[in-house]
């Protein structure tokens, strides 16, 4: 069928023709940001999910939702080779700017200025090429006092001004120890004093663990909603609405062959459901269209989406993602993964922790490990399987 017509859209974080299953978690985002609003201790929100279930998806469709409800956004991505201030300063002088439209009388924007400009000053932060001069606020140097004195100081202005600032986070795991603990403290006193400063993140399931381990009270300050694959009629859903509008209709084999592929993971639906609509010739899609959907999807995936992070692996690092994919798409026990590769616990728990920082892999449970993204174990299994072709083909 005509590419152009194509209603699907598998890129990184873009939203889908139909945002099916995820019903609840946006109503209830939206009633947080208007009890932000209203003045009514909102409990922050950190998303947590594997690669692939539409977590940045969410967070813009919550971003959307705040600005609806006349709210001051600020949304970034956590690296972790920039520290929090670098990422979070003209974040914040944007939004201040924005808050400074709003109402010109009154001195709470410009003492929140002027502890954004103490804040990037004593942790030497720029934005563009112009760096922030002096300012009469003060700054210690210590991050989680001085971010916390910022946040009191923007929430004081916009509750001033009747508005919540919703701060909107990716990729929280990235940060570091230190910054991810001086957020939390700042965000736990913005509770304390009842500021209408909201935050929602999205990160990888170890992230509630990194957080409870930071701060014992960061499991009682925020909600943490598992984002998973879809259910059965969802993932239906996902997949049927966009094409119906474009007078398109899917065989019941041809759907149940991508749900059972895809295992329902939202970013695996729109590779599919492309990959389907370019395979078919007319509607409807049949289960033939969606088989050469799964070898072409397959292929892409290999080429982009998997290689990019197989890429990013060391030598040591690939030997034990090639254990752990053995085991299965529900990972395994440490110790199993440990004498697959013939090291001790000790030895091999290093190599774990660096494949858990490059956001591989993660800890289910105590002494468990299993890959944040999904089919990376069939991946890494396909790649095996070619090495020891060419390696016959060579001896051949």
């Amino acid at each position: 069928m005509n590419p152009v017509d194509n209603p699907y859209n598998p890129g990184a974080g873009a939203p889908p023709p139909e945002l099916a299953g995820r019903e609840p978690l946006i109503e209830k985002a939206l009633a947080t940001i208007q009890r932000a609003k209203a003045g009514r201790a909102p409990k922050s929100m950190i998303m947590l999910g594997l690669r692939g279930v539409g977590k940045t998806v969410l967070l813009n469709k919550f971003e959307q939702l705040a600005e609806a409800q006349g709210c001051q956004t600020a949304l970034f991505e956590a690296d972790a080779e920039r520290s929090l201030p670098e990422m979070l300063t003209p974040q914040l002088h944007r939004l201040l700017l924005r808050l400074n439209v709003i109402k010109r009388v009154g001195h709470d924007v410009q003492k929140a200025f002027g502890q954004l400009r103490a804040f990037a000053g004593v942790f030497k932060v720029s934005i563009g090429e112009v760096e922030f001069g002096l300012s009469n606020e003060v700054a210690t140097g210590d991050l989680a006092i001085d971010l916390s004195d910022l946040f009191v100081a923007v929430g004081e202005a916009a509750r001033a001004r009747n508005v919540a600032v919703v701060l909107l986070i990716d990729e929280v795991q990235s940060l570091s120890r230190p910054d991810l603990s001086a957020l939390i403290m700042a965000l736990h006193k913005i509770a304390q004093r009842q500021l209408p400063v909201l935050m929602f993140a999205a990160g990888l399931p170890q992230l509630a663990k990194l957080a409870g381990d930071t701060k014992s009270y960061a499991e009682r300050l925020f909600d943490y909603p598992p984002i998973g694959p879809l259910d059965e009629d969802a993932a239906r859903s996902a997949l049927v609405a966009p094409a119906e509008i474009e007078g398109v209709a899917y065989h019941d084999a041809a759907l149940a062959h991508i749900l059972q592929e895809t295992e329902r993971y939202p970013f695996f639906l729109q590779v599919w459901g492309s990959h389907a609509w370019e395979a078919a010739a007319q509607s409807p899609i049949t289960r033939k269209d969606a088989e050469e959907a799964t070898r072409r999807s397959i292929a892409a995936l290999d080429q982009g989406f998997f290689h990019v992070r197989f890429a990013r692996l060391t030598e040591r690092q690939l030997d034990y993602a090639r254990a752990l994919a053995e085991f299965g798409p529900k990972g395994a026990n440490s110790t199993a993964v440990a004498e697959r590769i013939g090291l001790s616990v000790k030895q091999a728990a290093p190599i774990r922790d660096e494949v858990i920082k490059k956001g591989m892999a993660y800890a289910p449970t105590r002494g468990e490990v299993a890959f944040t993204v999904p089919k990376f174990d069939d991946f890494l299994r396909r790649k095996m399987a070619e090495g020891t072709k060419r390696g016959r083909s060579a001896k051949a």
